[in-house]
């Protein structure tokens, strides 16, 4: 029997270029808002573009907030993207304070002040730096105007500079992954990430 990934869908998001990513290893992901499909999967992705606030009320009101972290406290893979990342730390400061899924212990707040006349929002091409090892060091898409800040240096998987500013742009805890970086839309580096997260099952 394959192993079955479930893309969640909660009203955000590209998620057709994720589905098309993992399609490029053989791999017919699904796409759901269905909770017991998730709790049942071997791996789920949360993808996610657009604020805080409504990102967690897309997994509120469709029931999938519950699922995702019943999930992620079974340490099976969980691999969060962009907003879906960010959803993964405790709380998060962009137009209010508001509770995320707690699944590593952390914020998400917006970019400091940047030098160089750098703006905001970060958007292009930049390098992750990462002890884990080649597949992640590499350059990656980045669009986003607030950042992942762990509240512990352990969950830290990988670092960005950008406008003279390191920012945490990957989290890990156990089988569980965040990127700040979108993976479909970085090439062949991003399938990458993909194909070590497939591997993960």
């Amino acid at each position: 029997m394959s192993s079955k990934i479930i893309i969640i869908d909660y009203g955000v998001g590209n998620l057709q270029s994720l589905k098309k990513a993992f399609k490029f290893f053989g791999v017919d992901a699904v796409v759901s808002e269905d909770a017991n499909e998730i709790l049942a999967s071997d791996a789920i992705v949360l993808p996610g573009v657009g604020s805080f606030e409504a990102g967690m009320r897309g997994l509120k009101i469709r029931g999938l907030a519950e699922a995702v972290k019943a999930f992620a406290a079974k340490n099976k893979p969980v691999l969060g993207i962009c907003l879906g990342a960010q959803l993964m730390l405790s709380e998060g400061h962009e137009f209010g304070v508001f509770e995320g899924l707690n699944i590593i212990p952390g914020k998400v707040v917006k970019f400091p002040e940047l030098a160089n006349g750098e703006k905001i929002p970060h958007v292009g091409w930049n390098k992750v730096k990462s002890p884990g090892g080649g597949v992640w060091n590499k350059d990656f898409y980045f669009v986003h105007s607030y950042i992942l800040d762990p509240k512990n240096h352990e969950n830290v998987f990988g670092l960005t500079t950008y406008g003279g500013r390191e920012f945490c742009s990957v989290v890990k805890k156990g089988n569980i992954y965040g990127t700040q970086f979108h993976p479909e839309k970085s090439g062949e580096a991003g399938l990458e990430v993909i194909k070590n997260f497939i591997n993960l099952i």
